[in-house]
């Protein structure tokens, strides 16, 4: 499956090819079938540290082709490892293989699950490019649509029409004697929240510790409630009954607005509300966002206050603001046992929109993620979150990628 660069470029390019395989010994290979395109020579002279701009787009459109062809792996008609070529060094080439053959499964498992994904389309935002030496550094963020097998009709009703991803990436590429790019690694930035669908690593445990979003509260809580189940709601039941915090006209009946916490989560799942700071896990910020636009109230608001979970506050800097706001933990017992605002759901296929998912990943009786459902549709809950920033992910994928997690619905 894997053969050389020389061989990779072809007629095109077989001088050139034969001149780097007498110039160089180092072993560069691709990966059969990801980018069909001819090698990437440096145009113009950079200044020191810095890619010319010729260099930013060829190297850029490198990045979108590659995380298009990993957006392509989920589908419904993936590309064969065979139908596609990226020019890769020997441990990335060896790496992609085996993800890329994860990827295929997991679309295959989507389809299974709920028809899959019938296309996927990418768009990339380079931040930051760095040269060191024959290194290129590309900072990229990914923007992905995966969408869904629902018909306009369906759409129009309530289904979304696609799941949404925005990933952050680190990629580098090298160079070698010819010219050619060659892509050496792509390191995606670690979150709290669930595997994105365009890739294959676990979620991070460690929720709110490295960025001081929560931590050991004053009091002890005791127990939690039992964690809520994944079955299928028995008898054909759908969960999509009218939930007992509004009336019959729709309306909070404890002064919340439901349709503003699911439209503020709509609005700011990928771009940041500059009137709150982000954190390095971000999830529980963003649903206490949330909650706040919806209208909860803040409850307390002093330092001394900060460590005990019977508060909710958000300050100006981050040690006027309590554990409970950041903290997936935290927020837990503030939101379940001080103030009641939310009630605990036995199973989460009862979860309706605006209600609130948290998950436990490693049963440890750690809470490391929280999400908020933004829409519903014929008995299926979709989930939005921050790090890693998704819109409109589907609980049965979600429980499917992380079948061994506890899980904690809640009604607001």
């Amino acid at each position: 499956m894997l053969t050389s660069h020389a061989e990779f470029t072809g007629g095109m390019g077989m001088n050139l090819a034969r001149a780097r395989r007498m110039a160089s010994a180092t072993a560069m290979v691709t990966l059969c079938g990801l980018l069909g395109t001819a090698p990437v020579a440096a145009q113009e002279e950079p200044a020191s540290g810095a890619l010319s701009a010729s260099q930013v787009d060829d190297l850029s459109r490198l990045t979108e082709t590659y995380l298009q062809t990993r957006a392509n792996m989920v589908t419904n008609h993936p590309p064969t490892l065979r139908a596609a070529r990226v020019a890769a060094t020997s441990p990335m080439a060896n790496q992609l293989e085996g993800e890329f053959k994860q990827l295929i499964a997991k679309g295959k498992r989507y389809k299974e699950l709920d028809g899959g994904n019938t296309k996927a389309a990418v768009d990339i935002t380079v931040t930051d490019t760095s040269l060191n030496g024959d290194t290129a550094t590309l900072q990229v963020t990914e923007y992905t649509r995966l969408y869904l097998p629902f018909t306009a009709e369906e759409v129009s009703e309530g289904a979304p029409e696609y799941e949404e991803i925005s990933l952050p990436h680190e990629v580098t590429f090298t160079q070698g004697a010819d010219g050619a790019w060659l892509l050496a690694s792509d390191k995606v930035e670690a979150g709290s929240g669930p595997t994105p669908s365009t890739q294959v690593s676990e979620p991070a445990t460690g929720e709110g510790e490295a960025d001081d979003a929560g931590g050991v509260p004053e009091e002890e809580e005791g127990a939690k409630e039992a964690p809520s189940s994944t079955d299928n709601l028995p008898g054909g039941d759908t969960g999509d009954g009218k939930p007992d915090n509004v009336d019959d006209g729709g309306q909070a009946l404890r002064g919340y607005n439901y349709g503003k916490m699911v439209k503020y989560a709509n609005k700011y799942w990928q771009n940041r509300n500059g009137h709150f700071r982000s954190y390095g896990n971000d999830c529980t910020n963003f649903i206490s966002q949330a909650m706040d636009a919806g209208g909860w109230g803040a409850k307390g608001g002093s330092f001394i206050q900060r460590r005990s979970n019977k508060y909710w506050f958000y300050g100006p800097v981050q040690v006027m603001t309590s554990y409970t706001w950041a903290g997936a933990e935290n927020w837990y017992w503030f939101a379940i046992k001080h103030s009641k605002r939310v009630k605990p759901l036995n199973n989460v296929y009862k979860l309706v929109s605006s209600d609130v998912l948290q998950a436990d990943w490693d049963r440890n009786n750690n809470i490391n993620h929280t999400m908020i459902v933004t829409k519903k549709f014929r008995g299926m809950p979709f989930l939005t979150y921050h790090t890693k920033d998704t819109h409109n992910m589907s609980m049965e994928r979600i429980v499917d990628n992380h079948p061994r997690a506890w899980w904690y619905a809640h009604r607001t």
